[in-house]
C-alpha cells in the first residue's frame, strides 16, 4: 500500500513538468527558441498565446513569426531582427 501512494505522488508531482513547454524548441529552417526566457521577458503568455493556458499558437508559420516575433523585438529593442541573427 506504501509503494502505491508514493508511486502515485510520484505521477502526480512529474505530471506537471511532463506537460510543460520545453525551455529550447528547435523549429524549422534552425531557428531555436528559448520557450523560458520569452516567458520572463513577455510575462504575458497571451502576447504569444490565444489564452493563459498556453499551448499550440493558432496560425504560427512564417508570417506570423516575422510579424510577431520581429515585430515584438524590434518594440522592445531586444533580440535579432535580421535574417541570420535567427535562422542559423
Amino acid at each position: 500500500m506504501k509503494k502505491t501512494i508514493i508511486a502515485l505522488l510520484a505521477c502526480v508531482a512529474f505530471a506537471g513538468t511532463a506537460m510543460a513547454a520545453p525551455d529550447v524548441i528547435e523549429m524549422k529552417r534552425g531557428v531555436k527558441f528559448d520557450h523560458k526566457a520569452h516567458q520572463a521577458a513577455a510575462g504575458e503568455c497571451t502576447k504569444c498565446h490565444a489564452t493563459a493556458a498556453g499551448g499550440k499558437i493558432e496560425g504560427f508559420g512564417k508570417a506570423w513569426a516575422h510579424e510577431k516575433c520581429k515585430g515584438c523585438h524590434a518594440d522592445m529593442k531586444k533580440g535579432p531582427t535580421s535574417c541570420k541573427e535567427c535562422h542559423k
